[in-house]
């Protein structure tokens, strides 16, 4: 489709313990706004339904609005672990609107959008969600990059404990930042 292909270079960086949430956000907006020069009015972010911690960062420290600000279950914005057992946590992504005529129809509003998803993450059946969102399976928004904390170890019982160390992993699409910075409306232009 527009935005997945078969092959793609993944960008990124690890703190292994030298930085967690509080540095990694603002590395991350600083990039894609003042080096890319993207426009924040076009940016959404999505947290782990259960990440405070990096829901009040983007809010409270970046300044990105709460209606720019979705959240997700363990399906869109937690990663690992990679085996049975490993570094595991949630995930924080940023991803670039390509405009409402791109789109499946109005935003939903963030807070139903949580609602919907916590009650599946609570083992009740997906809804449909009555709108479009940063998720959307529509050609309106492209994931630019993720943003992964990996902070507990998962044993293979599912049992989670806190790392000693903390760390980030993130992930940029290099095809995905070259269509959105030539300002194209696919990987293939």
């Amino acid at each position: 489709d527009h935005k997945h292909l078969t092959f793609f270079e993944m960008l990124g960086n690890f703190s292994i313990g030298d930085y967690f949430k509080k540095d990694a956000v603002p590395f991350a907006w600083e990039l894609v706004t003042q080096m890319f020069e993207l426009d924040p009015n076009r940016l959404y972010v999505t947290v782990h339904l259960g990440d405070d911690e990096a829901y009040d960062i983007w809010h409270d420290d970046i300044g990105v609005p709460a209606e720019r600000i979705y959240r997700y279950g363990n399906k869109d914005n937690w990663w690992g672990p990679a085996g049975n057992e490993g570094a595991t946590g949630p995930c924080s992504e940023i991803h670039y609107d390509g405009g409402a005529g791109r789109g499946c129809g109005p935003m939903v509003d963030p807070d139903v959008l949580s609602e919907l998803q916590q009650k599946e993450q609570d083992g009740g059946d997906p809804q449909p969600v009555p709108g479009c969102h940063p998720n959307c399976d529509c050609e309106r928004f492209v994931e630019l990059w993720n943003l992964v904390f990996m902070q507990f170890y998962q044993d293979t019982q599912g049992e989670r404990t806190p790392l000693p160390a903390p760390s980030v992993d993130t992930g940029m699409g290099l095809e995905r930042a070259a269509v959105i910075l030539q300002d194209k409306t696919n990987i293939y232009e």
